[in-house]
């Protein structure tokens, strides 16, 4: 059976189309039950429902408190009996609460190589401190915001004076390749941990090949289809 998801976003939600995209060409083993969305406006609940897509705004200034926010959303992912959550742009900190109801099943991708640069603007913050090597994270998520467990890496040379659009750009191209690729692993009931260290079991596949996307670095490496 494929995994079912919820996937919150806050805005334009690209990698979300990109597991779309990975669902529909057959290689990720995953099914979007919901899309929910804590601004009306996203674009994100756009692209979800071109696709026929159920989608939820739960609009956070309506909530009293991050708990309230947090339990509505719950009660809609539960609805749609989700078994793991997905946050493709998710601009809101989750409570306590809401991690632990999904236990190595809530993943996050954040534009920076965690642990530097967490926050909103990952790679603005990087361009700006002028660093030569950037990238993206997919980890687990836990209680401390961009903290949690990695599952896969990727890396991109970064250049003097580019600025951080430039540099996101280049970012954006490998967060749309690494994100579907850790779902399917989480999917596959690949992913393992000891500590805070993830081990992803083997699997004989080929890898992907990665020549159009220039100078980078991921790993785990993707496999084919990523």
């Amino acid at each position: 059976m494929p995994l079912s998801l919820a996937v919150l976003v806050s805005g334009g939600g690209s990698n979300l189309q990109s597991l779309i995209d990975r669902i529909e060409q057959g290689v990720l083993d995953a099914e979007i039950k919901l899309v929910v969305s804590n601004k009306p406006e996203a674009y994100g609940l756009v692209r979800a429902s071109e696709h026929g897509i159920p989608t939820r705004v739960v609009a956070h200034a309506d909530h009293p408190s991050r708990e309230a926010f947090d339990t509505e959303v719950l009660r809609a992912i539960e609805a749609h009996q989700a078994e793991a959550v997905i946050l493709a742009g998710f601009m809101r900190i989750l409570t306590p609460g809401f991690v632990q109801s999904f236990p190595r099943r809530l993943l996050n991708i954040h534009p920076a190589l965690l642990p530097s640069f967490p926050g909103a603007h990952g790679q603005r913050d990087a361009a700006d401190y002028g660093v030569r090597i950037s990238g993206c994270t997919v980890h687990f998520v836990d209680e401390i915001m961009d903290h949690g467990p990695v599952i896969i890496q990727a890396a991109v040379p970064a250049e003097p004076g580019e600025g951080g659009d430039a540099l996101a750009a280049r970012i954006l191209r490998l967060e749309h390749r690494i994100f579907p690729q850790a779902v399917q692993w989480l999917a596959e009931g690949r992913l393992g941990m000891e500590d805070r260290h993830v081990r992803l079991a083997p699997a004989k596949r080929p890898l992907a090949d990665l020549s159009g996307l220039g100078p980078c670095l991921v790993n785990p490496p993707l496999e084919q289809g990523f």
